[in-house]
């Protein structure tokens, strides 16, 4: 009698298993930022540096971030930026920089030429709150020529743009459009 009673716990057990969660798969989003048109490179035009741009506090995480109303800041763990946002917002910067028509180069920090000019700066911040989305950069733009460097532009742009929906692809659209602002006031000042 106990040997089938031992035999049998096996298949008792199994009736008490835990419920099964279903999988949930991170989802990793670019950022996909494109000047409406792009201009021809000027044969004769200055040639930009710019540097990789720095996290500010809290931009180091790659989690998509909401302003709650209580002014606290909630970071998604399964809906994040395919890179950290200084990585994939200075790739985008000087993607946009080079189709503005404005420079004959620009450059990457690991160009050994000679730049006219220096574009630096930091992501203040990215997140939405409310039904808009935010975008904040720090810019320091600097004139190479002459014993020092000059400093021809030095604020912080911020942008908002608005959601078309809800959900994930609508934060990370209207947070692309917001940057968009950004790089154009930026593009604008240079």
């Amino acid at each position: 009698m106990r040997r089938r009673a031992l035999l049998a716990l096996p298949l008792l057990l199994a009736g008490c298993s835990l419920p099964t969660r279903p999988y949930v798969a991170r989802r990793d989003w670019a950022f996909d930022i494109h000047r409406p048109t792009a201009l021809p490179a000027p044969a004769h035009g200055p040639v930009l540096l710019v540097r990789d741009l720095s996290a500010g506090p809290g931009m180091e995480a790659r989690g998509l971030q909401t302003r709650l109303p209580d002014g606290q800041v909630e970071v998604a763990f399964y809906d994040r930026w395919a890179v950290t946002p200084a990585e994939g917002i200075g790739d985008a910067l000087r993607a946009w920089m080079l189709a503005s028509g404005k420079f004959s180069a620009v450059l990457g920090p690991a160009s050994l030429a000679t730049p006219d000019l220096v574009l630096e700066g930091d992501v203040g911040s990215l997140y939405v709150e409310g039904g808009a989305a935010h975008a904040v950069l720090g810019v320091r733009l600097l004139a190479m020529h002459g014993p020092a460097p000059r400093i021809r532009l030095q604020r912080s742009i911020a942008a908002t743009a608005p959601l078309a929906g809800q959900g994930p692809a609508a934060e990370v659209a209207a947070m692309n459009a917001a940057l968009a602002r950004v790089f154009a006031a930026i593009e604008r000042a240079a």
